[in-house]
């Protein structure tokens, strides 16, 4: 027997958004324009699934069409759905569909069926900042109790990732820490960050316990006189490098059975999104990162937004 042949979706019928005026674009557009058979096709599936979003948004008229309508339809674009074709964080993807919305309103306006085109403020993906990758609370939590006992220098690899996720520090800023820098009764350490700006980033009880007792049975042990000072050594004594410190987080993101990309920066990130995820206002997280732009900061409040959208939509009644 053959394959069962698939039915047509009835919502992929241009047809079925009749106020929407998804058929008349598509005839107007190949008409007016002379687009190619392929560019009709690409842009008759593009409208339609910004239509379906639209319709599911309980939005069937053209004229209730809203800017913040169509930004919702291009952020959710970021997630896979092959059904879709759509892959995820794709720009290109989301360029074409930008351009297929811009065609159908500007055409629309042209016809007279709308008088205001809402594409004309939305923001094409390449101006868009890439969300960082995070991770979550639980995933931390593993990775910083994945140092085992059993390990020689279990005891510096904690106190590293305490620190190097309790403060937010740059990996520079990590393996460049004197000793002096950790002002462990004051629950402070001083970073020097980019272009050596001196910051003073508080750290929570267990960096400073991991610290403290890194400093008090390890590091005098590995301390061979070649330590130039600096908190956190290899197992020769010597300062510790940007490529030793990669290789003891892969370590312990293997350990800790973490599938994400995680590299330095994502423990920076993560610190910064869970402040904010827990209320911290973004001025003192901007203080604490060592941003000297605020706007560098601000690209956490879209990481925020993201979750507060999930919290919504799983809590509220109309989500």
């Amino acid at each position: 027997m053959g394959r069962p042949r698939k039915l047509p979706d009835p919502e992929r019928d241009p047809a079925q958004y009749p106020r929407l005026h998804v058929q008349t674009f598509l005839d107007v557009y190949a008409t007016e324009r002379g687009a190619s058979p392929r560019t009709i096709d690409a842009y008759r599936r593009d409208v339609i699934d910004c239509a379906r979003f639209l319709r599911a948004q309980g939005v069937e008229c053209i004229e209730d069409v809203r800017p913040a309508h169509l930004r919702e339809y291009l952020y959710s674009l970021k997630d896979a759905d092959p059904e879709r074709g759509i892959a995820p964080r794709e720009n290109s993807t989301v360029r074409r569909r930008l351009s297929a919305l811009r065609s159908w309103f500007r055409t629309l306006v042209a016809e007279g069926l709308v008088t205001v085109d809402p594409t004309e403020r939305l923001d094409a993906p390449q101006r868009w900042r890439s969300l960082p990758d995070v991770l979550t609370v639980d995933e931390v939590t593993r990775l910083l109790s994945a140092p085992s006992l059993d390990e020689r220098l279990a005891f510096r690899d904690r106190a590293m990732l305490e620190l190097a996720y309790g403060a937010g520090l740059r990996v520079s800023e990590w393996i460049g820490l004197q000793q002096k820098d950790v002002l462990l009764e004051d629950g402070l350490v001083r970073v020097f960050g980019k272009g050596s700006k001196e910051r003073l980033v508080p750290i929570g009880r267990s960096a400073i316990g991991a610290v403290a007792v890194y400093l008090r049975e390890l590091r005098p042990v590995l301390e061979r006189g070649q330590g130039k000072g600096l908190l956190f050594l290899n197992g020769q004594g010597r300062p510790l490098t940007r490529m030793g410190a990669w290789k003891i987080l892969q370590k312990y993101v293997a350990l800790a059975g973490i599938e994400k990309h995680v590299s330095p920066h994502t423990l920076r990130h993560s610190f910064a999104t869970h402040l904010l995820e827990g209320g911290a206002d973004l001025r003192a997280v901007q203080e604490m990162l060592g941003h000297a732009d605020i706007a560098t900061t601000q690209i956490y409040t879209h990481v925020d937004r993201e979750y507060l959208r999930s919290v919504h939509k799983q809590y509220h009644p109309r989500g």
